[in-house]
């Protein structure tokens, strides 16, 4: 939850005014303030984080709604005698990101984030430990890699938000010790955050323009191209496997989760390299940033039905979509319709096994679609491909956003009519105040009032 917290908030952070344009923002801010109100509340004390409620084990022998729940809800918390860096550390990443997206939103709410985050940041680098390591029942289900690269990321995402340099200082220390060892990947997700880092990165040293700095930021941009010259078919032999029909093909398991996150950094970096009139430099050769966001474009088509299948895999889009998503919620009746509880194998018995479609459609879930040869098994069971996750629809706000900003126009990806338009400046007023000279919701060309109860 909190990578797609840091997910969400860093699309506002780089498509902001598409996502304006797409009237989504204030819901985008909703569903970052939805996620990190959660995040503080499980931020008890300076080094204490809940980290886990239920367990795995028989959450998942049982088949029910949220609402007939019986299984244990154990909280599981991660502290100075059983730490957890990486939980920790995303959970900081999450409150520095969602602090820089509302600074101009709401001031006071951004302090509070920013605050967490390095209370949490600091927690995770003075007690470091892996949070499975005591959260054992975490294992089998969230397994941690490491939380090296969750410590690197927090630090980033806190410079970003507070431009102070003990933050960078603590990046580039680390990356002079371990970037041989730790910084090549052939992914980004909630389990891998070195790719994502190192585009971060990237623009933030950049105009940053400490020449201090430069040497690192030498490093982190070779390991960000290699990545995404994996991801375009440009290294020689090293590339990102992909499908006949043209999908990155990461894992088995929830594939798409690791193809929206790269999209996500491929259209992200093509914005970077546009804009500082770059190219990304590949073993096979130069790619210009306008093929980046054609790659980026082909993987967003590819989820949305242009593939193989014809089939959308965001369930509710278009005609053809998953009908058996593995989902609890959708695949039992709500309590309006059926008011009785469902019990624990009851529910695996009449829903789970039943052959009949969902009866709720879980609208704009992505789901962790088909295999290498492109096959998809539309079974409620095939939760390796047909389950979905927050990790892997938050990276598509900014991706949709910008692929939209392109459909708007000619639909082909392009960097030829890239016009300026104005960011909105948007404030919140407080309701509170019963100022009956404040509107709602006032709009002109350059300014955006949005009244919110900022309960």
């Amino acid at each position: 939850m909190a990578f797609a917290m840091t997910m969400i908030s860093w699309s506002v952070i780089e498509f902001e005014r598409e996502i304006y344009i797409c009237n989504q923002l204030e819901k985008a801010l909703d569903a970052i303030q939805w996620g990190t109100d959660y995040l503080i509340k499980a931020h008890t004390q300076a080094n204490v984080l809940w980290s886990q409620v239920g367990d795995g084990y028989s959450d998942h022998r049982c088949w029910e709604r949220a609402e007939d729940m019986t299984t244990s809800r154990t909280a599981y918390k991660v502290d100075s005698e059983h730490p957890g860096s990486d939980i920790a550390g995303e959970t900081a990443a999450a409150m520095a990101a969602a602090s820089i997206v509302f600074k101009k939103y709401d001031f006071a709410y951004s302090e509070i984030l920013l605050s967490h985050s390095k209370q949490l940041f600091s927690f995770a680098d003075t007690y470091q430990g892996r949070y499975d390591d005591f959260v054992s029942d975490s294992r089998h289900f969230y397994p941690s890699m490491g939380f090296h690269d969750e410590l690197l990321w927090a630090a980033a995402w806190l410079f970003k938000a507070t431009n102070e340099e003990y933050y960078i200082n603590y990046v580039v220390d680390k990356v002079a010790s371990t970037v041989e060892t730790e910084f090549d990947v052939t992914q980004f997700s909630w389990e891998n955050k070195y790719a994502g880092l190192e585009v971060l990165l990237v623009k933030v040293l950049t105009y940053h323009g400490n020449e201090a700095y430069n040497q690192t930021l030498d490093i982190l941009r070779a390991k960000a191209e290699f990545f995404l010259c994996a991801c375009v078919q440009k290294n020689d032999k090293e590339n990102v496997a992909m499908s006949p029909g043209g999908l990155l093909y990461f894992k088995e398991w929830c594939n798409m989760l690791c193809v929206s996150s790269s999209a996500f950094l491929l259209t992200v970096y093509s914005e970077y390299l546009y804009t500082s009139n770059s190219t990304l430099n590949c073993f096979i050769g130069q790619v210009q940033p306008v093929e980046l966001l054609k790659f980026a474009q082909s993987q967003a088509n590819y989820i949305l039905g242009k593939n193989p299948n014809s089939m959308s895999y965001l369930v509710g889009y278009q005609s053809n979509f998953p009908t058996h998503v593995h989902h609890r919620g959708a695949s039992i009746p709500s309590v309006s319709v059926l008011s009785v509880p469902v019990g624990c194998f009851e529910g695996y018995n009449k829903w789970y096994l039943r052959n009949e479609s969902n009866p709720n459609v879980i609208v704009g879930a992505l789901v962790g679609g088909p295999n290498f040869n492109d096959k998809f098994d539309d079974q409620r069971s095939n939760y390796a491909q047909n389950e979905p996750t927050l990790a892997g629809n938050a990276p598509l706000i900014g991706l949709f956003a910008r692929m939209n900003k392109i459909s708007r126009s000619s639909g082909e990806a392009s960097y030829d009519h890239y016009a300026h338009f104005y960011v909105p400046v948007v404030r919140f007023c407080n309701l509170l105040l019963e100022d009956p000279e404040v509107p709602t919701f006032t709009h002109s060309r350059k300014t955006i009032v949005i009244c919110r109860n900022p309960q």
